[in-house]
């Protein structure tokens, strides 16, 4: 924690650079800035860094209520530095082309599942080479039995239903599909990268307004004004588009291009299971296939004995504004419908996230609306070269994911560097965490 973060402690009057949420975009910003002769200041809403990375220590294991997957590990930025910083890397493959006990999907159907979703892929694809930036959902086969699991399965990989996502902008995300984990929690490993940005840090500072009236950034925060030469804005696209942090005189191009790429939806159920011995460690479970309006379910992560529920857009968004019983609720029911009544005195809820009503997230992740897809290319321009934007909604390719904001944070920082006059390429080597 760093001294400007305790109450007594005035914000400073001015800095070169302000960047502003400490999310994964953010400490990577600051790590890339911090250099002698450079004023910075990192100005984050909560009281803790990390974003939607966030690990809650329960029972003793670190559990991830926000990412938990490092994605295309075998080229994340991100995955060199786990054990680097005296964590673990679980490689377990993940279980998601798996069905435990064969639930409503016979080996033969899991197979027929697979291709059904490749030849979607593929199709999606082919329009992709065409320019083509449709609903996803367009290239769903009418008379597959498929579709309606398949758009279950994009509320977890869109946080939307493939209605809502551009086409375009899904054949763009890279996929290597290598996909590793960090044992003691992905929100851990942002946490400590962000030590190295502690000094310069100031949490439950909000940033309500950016002036940029005048010759200088004008920052009005929770915890006064201050000035900036740069600021980097890596808060959710949510808050932007909402003007929960507002840029006056309004940026309308930057403000249709957020509303082009929302934040879609993922809620999670951390639940207790007595009896774990009953289910195989990392296997997965939808409880339906004939609808869109169901979660799945990661049995034994990491072999724990628990059970991970997983629910994605509309059906997210409703059972968040009920409240975080209504999650736990619909996550027991559908376990006591798929395996029996007596899961109900089996299961224990103990964790429950709530990205969608957090009012520094508004949403989980972003995905491009049709027509949309070149909204993220938008995100990237800078505003008079001195207001950058930065977060896994701009990442072209990673978006979506923590290394994609980190990159991203990287990239803005560097163009900063340069606004500055200062050649990102003789920068030090960043500060040790």
């Amino acid at each position: 924690m760093t001294d400007f973060a305790q109450a007594s402690h005035p914000l400073p009057s001015q800095v070169d650079v302000v960047v502003v949420g400490a999310g994964a975009a953010g400490i990577a910003a600051a790590r890339r800035l911090m250099r002698p002769g450079l004023s910075l200041l990192v100005l984050e809403a909560r009281s803790r860094i990390g974003g939607r990375a966030f690990t809650q220590r329960i029972e003793g294991e670190g559990l991830d209520m926000g990412c938990g997957w490092l994605h295309s590990a075998d080229d994340n930025v991100l995955a060199d530095r786990v054990e680097a910083e005296g964590l673990t890397l679980d490689q377990t493959p993940p279980p998601w082309r798996s069905q435990a006990f064969d639930h409503e999907m016979t080996p033969t159907d899991q197979a027929a599942f697979g291709e059904a979703f490749a030849a979607f892929d593929q199709r999606v694809a082919e329009a992709a080479t065409r320019g083509e930036d449709r609903p996803a959902s367009d290239f769903f086969d009418p008379d597959s039995r498929w579709n309606a699991h398949m758009d279950a399965i994009s509320g977890a990989l869109n946080g939307a239903r493939f209605a809502e996502v551009s086409s375009l902008d899904y054949d763009a995300y890279g996929d290597t599909g290598v996909n590793w984990r960090v044992r003691e929690g992905y929100g851990r490993l942002i946490a400590r990268l962000g030590q190295a940005a502690a000094p310069v840090t100031v949490t439950d500072c909000a940033v309500r307004r950016i002036d940029r009236s005048g010759p200088v950034l004008r920052l009005e925060t929770s915890r006064g004004q201050l000035t900036a030469r740069i600021v980097i804005l890596t808060t959710p696209n949510s808050l932007i588009a909402n003007e929960t942090v507002r840029i006056d005189p309004p940026v309308p191009a930057l403000l249709e291009a957020t509303a082009g790429v929302p934040l879609g939806l993922a809620s999670k159920v951390h639940m207790t299971v007595r009896g774990a011995a009953d289910f195989q460690p990392d296997t997965q479970l939808w409880t339906r296939t004939d609808t869109a309006q169901t979660g799945g379910y990661h049995l034994r992560p990491f072999g724990r004995p628990m059970i991970e529920a997983y629910f994605g857009a509309d059906l997210a968004w409703g059972l968040e504004a009920e409240g975080p019983a209504a999650l736990a609720d619909f996550a027991v029911a559908e376990l006591v419908s798929a395996l029996g009544s007596d899961m109900r005195r089996r299961l224990e809820p103990v964790a429950v996230s709530g990205w969608g009503v957090d009012p520094w997230s508004q949403g989980a992740y972003s995905h491009a609306l049709p027509g949309h897809a070149a909204d993220r290319a938008r995100l990237r321009v800078s505003v008079e070269d001195r207001l950058f934007l930065a977060g896994e909604a701009t990442a072209p390719v990673y978006y979506g994911t923590a290394h994609g904001a980190w990159m991203e944070g990287e990239r803005a920082a560097d163009a900063a560097l340069s606004a500055l006059g200062v050649p990102p390429d003789r920068r030090p080597e960043e500060t040790a965490s």
